[in-house]
């Protein structure tokens, strides 16, 4: 039974479970003559999430804890002397992986079983034909222990999924007659329901708080094997990033800090003047339909997507500048440069200022203004001694945002900026950022185990702890500054 099926039925058993909680309560209302405690509803709404909430936990416990079990049985099956010379361990798994889904796909279309396959009665030629029905084509050389261990990874995954489907039906089935027979008229059913529902606000709120642990827990992790292969003196110090993926590379991340820096800088330089003076003028100076008209136009921006932007970049913006800035003036012949891809992503970057500051100056309380103006101030000094100063930390935090934009943006700079990595002040030179490698260094056909690959992983956590330290700071600004405006 699929996943989707057995989450639909435990739906199904819910929803049941509400109506026959919900009549019970009623009519035990009846029959007794004493009031309920909690609204009919709340009894049957205790009854369903009795008999979904387990059981669903216990699905997802079950679908993260099986394949790291199965894995690690057919991982112990597999000798050394099978894993190819300078190949990784993780490449055979996959191919185990692979066999695995292809043998369970013609277990679910054949009278084939999982014991039959285990127990040896089907030899290796029906094999790759049943697998070849299916479409999983195989080498002549597959060894006999990949082909063993795929065997049981196929039928304990198969056995795992039946006993998961048996499990959590019945767990559904149990909580929920357990919560159907606890029915009172004294039973707080409210307190019980809200009880679950205040849970799920609690597991909601620490989403962002784990999604942001496993994130830096990851990098941290695939960082650490990094620096156990390539020294860290080299990568943040050398000026040199050369990858080679049959060894000698030079992967020094300055070249790569600084093209990220340096495209940023040039859209901040664009999307912040123009965005602070665009909100400005809708929220003090514009009028109504203007206003209504002007806000929505400029936020389409922020949705056309960033391909669009590059192949603008590429094909318009970048030989526009070649031939009437870079040429004329002998600073460069390439279409591709940091000013092309900083300009664009500048573009692009501007609602996330303009709107966002648009919203909190409004937000400023109108009797600054009218305080302002009866001291005999004039709009315009209104505006820079009073609005401006009392939204600083709300256009602050719009200004990181559109930083943060800037970036982690990938497509812009690989079509507008190129992929060069080099320190270098001339703008209208090509150059990469850290993101654009991060993507090319993950891609491809290299071993997952090399330093060519996990250098990635360190890239990404150098940008996070850049980011993260450009944060603190302004957070630090702000609060020093409101302290002294209030």
């Amino acid at each position: 039974m699929s996943v989707g099926i057995i989450v639909l039925v435990v739906a199904m058993l819910a929803a049941l479970g509400f109506f026959l909680g919900r009549r019970r309560a009623v009519a035990l209302s009846d029959e007794s003559g004493n009031k309920l405690h909690s609204l009919a509803g709340y009894y049957g709404q205790t009854v369903a999430l009795f008999t979904a909430v387990p059981a669903l936990v216990l699905l997802m416990a079950w679908l993260f804890v099986q394949p790291v079990i199965v894995e690690s049985r057919a991982d112990a099956m597999i000798p050394d002397s099978v894993i190819p010379e300078g190949g990784a361990r993780s490449l055979v798994i996959s191919d185990v992986r692979r066999i695995a889904d292809g043998l369970i796909a013609v277990m679910a279309n054949t009278e084939l079983s999982a014991s039959a396959l285990v127990d040896g009665e089907v030899d290796v030629t029906t094999i790759r034909a049943r697998l070849a029905e299916v479409g999983v084509a195989l080498a002549g050389d597959v060894p006999p222990e990949v082909f063993e261990a795929a065997k049981v990874y196929s039928a304990e995954s198969r056995y795992g999924s039946m006993a998961m489907s048996v499990a959590v039906l019945a767990l559904a089935v149990g909580m929920g007659l357990w919560s159907f027979m606890r029915i009172r008229t004294d039973m707080r059913a409210r307190n019980i329901s809200e009880s679950f529902v205040k849970a799920l606000l609690i597991g909601s709120s620490s989403v962002a708080i784990l999604t942001t642990v496993g994130i830096v827990w990851s990098l941290v992790f695939e960082t650490i094997n990094f620096f156990g292969m390539y020294p860290a003196s080299e990568f943040f110090f050398s000026t040199v990033w050369n990858p080679q993926f049959r060894g000698g590379s030079t992967l020094g991340i300055l070249p790569l800090l600084w093209g990220t820096l340096y495209v940023s800088f040039v859209a901040l330089l664009v999307a912040v003047p123009i965005g602070l003076m665009i909100a400005i003028y809708l929220a003090e100076y514009a009028g109504k339909s203007l206003r209504n008209f002007a806000k929505p136009a400029i936020e389409v921006l922020a949705g056309i997507p960033t391909i669009v932007y590059g192949l603008f970049a590429l094909i318009t913006v970048g030989p526009l500048l070649r031939d009437y800035l870079a040429q004329p003036l002998g600073l460069g012949s390439s279409s591709s440069s940091v000013l092309t891809a900083g300009l664009v992503m500048g573009i692009m970057i501007i609602p996330f200022v303009s709107s966002l500051s648009d919203d909190i100056i409004n937000a400023v309380p109108q009797s600054l203004r009218d305080g302002a103006y009866a001291l005999g101030a004039t709009q315009s000094e209104t505006i820079k001694q009073v609005i401006l100063p009392a939204a600083l930390p709300g256009v602050v935090g719009a200004i990181l945002l559109a930083a943060s934009r800037a970036i982690g943006e990938t497509m812009i700079v690989v079509l507008g900026a190129g992929a060069a990595a080099r320190l270098d002040l001339n703008p209208f030179q090509a150059m990469t950022t850290v993101t654009v490698k991060i993507v090319s260094q993950l891609t491809g056909d290299t071993e997952f185990a090399s330093p060519e690959t996990l250098v990635a992983f360190a890239l990404g956590l150098t940008l996070f702890v850049i980011t993260l330290g450009l944060n603190i700071v302004a957070l630090i600004i702000v609060r020093k500054y409101r302290e002294q405006y209030e």
